[in-house]
C-alpha cells in the first residue's frame, strides 16, 4: 500500500510562484509514474503534470508548459511541482497520484494512489 501526502500549497499573488511536494510512504514508491492533478470548484479534475518514475520523462497540460516543472527530488520517495507565474486561473486544490504501472498517462482512472490535495490560490 502506498500513502501519498501533499504540501506546499498556499495563497499567492498573479505572477508569484509555489513549489509543491509529494511525498509517498509504502512500497516501492520510486518505481512509480506520478502525476499532478487540479481541481477547481465546480469543475472536473484536470491533469495537470506528469513525470515517469525514472524521471527522464515528463508531460504537462498545454496550460502549464513553461510555468510549471514536475521533478523527483533525491529521495526516492518525493516529487516536486515547481510553479512559476501562477495565473488566477491556477487557483485549485492540487493533487498528488500514483500509477504503479507507470503508464505515461493524463487519465486521473488510471493512478491507483492519490493524496487529499494541497490547495493553491492565486489572486490578482
Amino acid at each position: 500500500q502506498v500513502q501519498v501526502v501533499e504540501s506546499g500549497g498556499g495563497s499567492v499573488q498573479a505572477g508569484g510562484s509555489l513549489r509543491l511536494s509529494c511525498v509517498a510512504t509504502g512500497r516501492t514508491f520510486s518505481r512509480y509514474a506520478t502525476g499532478w492533478f487540479r481541481q477547481a470548484p465546480g469543475q472536473e479534475r484536470e491533469f495537470v503534470a506528469h513525470i515517469s518514475w525514472s524521471g527522464a520523462s515528463t508531460i504537462y497540460a498545454d496550460s502549464v508548459k513553461g510555468r510549471f516543472t514536475i521533478a523527483r527530488g533525491d529521495a526516492e520517495n518525493t516529487v516536486y511541482l515547481q510553479m512559476v507565474d501562477l495565473k488566477r486561473e491556477d487557483t485549485a486544490l492540487y493533487y498528488c497520484a500514483a500509477d504503479p504501472w507507470g503508464r505515461a498517462t493524463k487519465e486521473p482512472n488510471d493512478y491507483d494512489y492519490w493524496g487529499h490535495g494541497t490547495q493553491v490560490t492565486v489572486s490578482s
